[in-house]
């Protein structure tokens, strides 16, 4: 089939005309001859007058708010490595997307993710990524239907993020980004626009290249949410199609705010299939937390039990509430029962090989965490697991690199370093201890055993002064527990 020499559209098999019917109709409309004028989308182009723009403050509020959570750090100098990670109580604090409280009332999280970041390299990364896609999304949609976008966009990537990942904190503004380039990628594909096709055939490349390479980066690199990407995506590419099907111009401000309300009532319904899905487990998460402090866990957890006795969240906090208690025998026997009712449980794997390497049986241990290292989301605490048997058999060096695998797999596992340190103080290299307990403090988390490490650490390096110090540290952690 020929195609027109105006847009680029195919022509009708069996035509005999150069130029299709759009542009009869579009050009005859620019001449004033038809009423009947085809609606296209504004030219992507087309930069707006205002010098501050949506973009600008969204760029704008995502720095200010790094910058807060480093001043709020333990130690901020320690960001000038752009590969440095917050730690999970930060991220926490500042508004992570986290099952237990996401799930548990704290919706909030869903909006507040979208603006914390993990590290100077992530923020820097995803802004440069807004800079270049909001401007271009805003110029086609306008301010108000760009910042929907956007917005909608990262609550149904925080919703996918929540759905898959649920016991894991989740930042970044990439859902909401994904969703730009999707929205894009559906409208240059659907849309209508007065350029001739061909003129945004390369824009629309670009966008498409730049959605798969990241997706697939995001499933090669370990650490990254790609479950709020594909979110932020699909809504993006609904949105876009919606758009230019059903409101292409911008004055037309009830159908932009019909397709809108549509997306919106559906990230509603997804983030409400979420909630039965995984609310009774996150709930029970949460229970358990707030059990945990208040005692009597193995109590109430045999009460919920009796009335759901293949309940398994209950099961594995019970087996939790064991576990803490040192009541190995009885961890052991729940953990098993948790795999009877779900072979393929990940946290019960882990925890009964942590089981067994307590009850001094690191061959039984060894074989869980290898069975468990067979689960390919499953690697970090597989390598971790075997670092601990190793380590209890005094295999340092060997440990160690275990331990290092945990790091490249899961960079947000900051209590490794401390399992490191211990290695390296086994092994006498009290330098690479120091660092490796120092690391961990950076992160934001001590306890009264790094902090005992470290006073041996030093005291071995004869540094007498900062010994005592460390172990001054360790007895006020000890005793605000």
């Amino acid at each position: 089939m020929a195609n027109c020499i105006r847009c680029g559209r195919q022509l009708p098999p069996f035509s005999f005309k150069k130029i299709c019917q759009w542009c009869v109709r579009h050009e005859a409309a620019q001449r004033g001859e038809d009423d009947d004028r085809q609606p296209v989308i504004t030219q992507p182009w087309a930069r707006r007058e205002s010098s501050i723009t949506v973009t600008h403050v969204l760029v704008g509020a995502n720095v200010a708010v790094f910058i807060a959570m480093i001043a709020a750090s333990a130690n901020p100098g320690a960001f000038i490595d752009p590969t440095h990670q917050f730690s999970p109580q930060i991220s926490v604090h500042f508004g992570a997307n986290y099952g237990p409280l996401t799930l548990n009332g704290s919706w909030w999280r869903l909006f507040t993710y979208m603006f914390l970041h993990g590290s100077l390299l992530h923020i820097g990364f995803n802004m440069w990524c807004l800079w270049d896609l909001g401007r271009l999304c805003e110029s086609l949609y306008g301010r108000w239907s760009f910042a929907a976008i956007y917005f909608v966009t990262g609550l149904a990537g925080g919703v996918a993020s929540v759905a898959w990942n649920p016991g894991t904190w989740s930042v970044g503004a990439s859902g909401a980004i994904f969703g730009l380039a999707g929205a894009l990628i559906a409208s240059f594909y659907l849309g209508e626009f007065s350029l001739p096709r061909f003129a945004i055939q390369s824009t629309l490349k670009s966008l498409l290249f730049f959605a798969g390479f990241n997706l697939i980066f995001g499933f090669v690199v370990p650490g990254i949410d790609n479950s709020a990407h594909i979110g932020g995506l699909i809504s993006g590419l609904a949105f876009g199609a919606l758009v230019a099907r059903m409101a292409p111009e911008s004055d037309a401000p009830k159908r932009r705010a019909t397709v809108i309300g549509i997306i919106t009532l559906a990230v509603v319904a997804a983030g409400l299939g979420v909630i039965k899905w995984r609310g009774a487990s996150m709930r029970l998460a949460q229970q358990y937390q707030e059990l945990m402090e208040k005692g009597d866990t193995i109590g109430r957890f045999q009460m919920i039990l009796k009335q759901q006795p293949n309940s398994v969240p209950a099961r594995l906090a019970l087996a939790g509430a064991y576990f803490n208690q040192q009541k190995f025998p009885q961890a052991e026997a729940e953990y098993k029962h948790v795999l009877s009712l779900d072979p393929g449980n990940i946290s019960a794997k882990f925890e009964l090989g942590l089981t067994y390497l307590n009850e001094k049986r690191p061959q039984e241990a060894q074989a869980a965490f290898t069975d468990l290292l067979a689960q390919d989301s499953a690697k970090a605490q597989a390598h971790y697991g075997l670092g601990l048997v190793l380590e209890d058999q005094g295999k340092c060096q060997t440990a160690i690199e275990e331990f290092k695998t945990v790091l490249l797999a899961d960079p947000s596992a900051i209590d490794v370093h401390q399992e490191i340190g211990n290695c390296y103080l086994q092994l006498n290299r009290h330098d690479d201890a120091i660092a490796a307990y120092s690391r961990q403090k950076e992160a934001g988390s001590d306890t009264p055993e790094l902090e005992n490490g470290l006073a041996r650490a030093y005291q071995a390096k004869g540094m007498t002064k900062e010994a005592e110090e460390a172990k001054e540290r360790a007895l006020k952690l000890r005793g605000s527990r």
